[in-house]
């Protein structure tokens, strides 16, 4: 079907609709982000800090620099180095992301 939207479609836009509803996403397109991110996966030395994991990755696009505590929003904890840890995509992308769901239940 020619002109039906894909499955990336609907995620590129998900993705600007979330940006647009909280600007705070663009923090992580600028250097600042890069250089502290860069920093948090060096101090952990490119090891997920998962309770249980451990993994060690070469491979930086495969590690998140992770806030420990929920920022949304908040300037201060978005910037803090204490408030980051590595993590694997694995650990993030699954374990990490349902704590913080589970989270918002309450």
């Amino acid at each position: 079907m020619a002109g039906s939207p894909t499955r990336e479609d609907a995620e590129a836009e998900r993705h600007r609709q979330r940006d647009r509803v909280q600007p705070w996403r663009a923090w992580y397109k600028t250097s600042r982000w890069q250089k502290l991110r860069m920093s948090v996966l060096v101090r952990d030395l490119f090891t997920c800090q998962m309770k249980g994991c451990g993994r060690i990755e070469a491979d930086t696009s495969q590690l998140v620099a992770d806030h420990k505590i929920p920022h949304h929003g908040d300037e201060a904890l978005f910037w803090d180095e204490n408030n980051l840890q590595c993590l694997c995509k694995p650990c993030h992308d699954k374990l990490k992301q349902k704590e913080e769901r589970a989270q918002a239940r309450w």
